[in-house]
């Protein structure tokens, strides 16, 4: 970055040395974990849950911090990044304004894929699955365990929708503070808890010689099969 600059900084035309710059970042920075594939459970989600504590045990930065991809009905990919709320032998939960584009694209075509990434420790879970709202009273319980401010923020209901200016914002998040003051058990309608149960699941564990420790799980019915991959 140029001496006094920003990150918002622009310019009128495209950096002609993108690439060399891209090449000559480097990868796999971090302590890297070890992956005993042989070791593995035979439930995935038990295997979820000691990566996803180790994330959290050592530090991994917003461990929490998942990808959701979903498909519109023209069959288009729309990816964005947010936060896993809940796990179990279920599968794994987020949730979202039922209104939003993400939960317009999960009505019409209820799927989706999850990727968390660790790259402290050069670790990566893909999960693909089947996506169902949640029962109203736990939605609720959702809802009403954020922050008083994303709580406001969800009351608006205009998630993905066009904005003209930051000062319409400005006066619909005043306005939905003040309704909230008014009744602290305000729930909006739309808010809604999101379960996906997994078909797939993918571990894979970075190695700096490329010998990358791939292991997929596939759902047989009501069990799990197991099948190590090539890197």
């Amino acid at each position: 970055m140029p001496k006094g600059g920003t990150l918002t900084d622009t310019k009128d035309t495209l950096p002609t040395d993108a690439c060399r710059v891209v090449r000559q970042l480097k990868v796999f920075q971090g302590e890297l974990a070890f992956f005993d594939i042989e070791q593995a459970p035979e439930d995935p989600l038990l295997l979820f849950d000691q990566w996803f504590r180790d994330a959290v045990k050592h530090g991994a930065i917003e461990p929490h911090a998942m990808t959701l991809s979903t498909i519109d009905e023209e069959g288009w990919p729309s990816s964005r990044t947010l936060i896993l709320k809940d796990f179990d032998r279920q599968g794994l939960y987020f949730a979202s304004s039922a209104n939003s584009r993400k939960g317009a694209e999960l009505a019409s075509l209820p799927r989706a894929a999850l990727n968390f990434y660790w790259r402290e420790f050069g670790r990566q879970i893909r999960v693909r699955g089947t996506v169902t709202p949640c029962d109203p009273q736990r939605s609720v319980a959702d809802f009403r365990a954020r922050s008083a401010e994303a709580r406001a923020e969800s009351l608006l209901g205009k998630q993905s929708q066009p904005l003209e200016s930051w000062s319409d914002w400005e006066e619909a998040i005043e306005l939905a503070r003040q309704r909230q003051e008014e009744d602290p058990s305000l729930v909006a309608a739309d808010w809604t808890l999101y379960l996906v149960e997994p078909i797939e699941i993918e571990f894979w564990q970075a190695d700096r010689n490329r010998k990358h420790a791939r292991l997929k799980y596939a759902r047989m019915a009501s069990t799990w099969s197991k099948q190590m991959l090539w890197p």
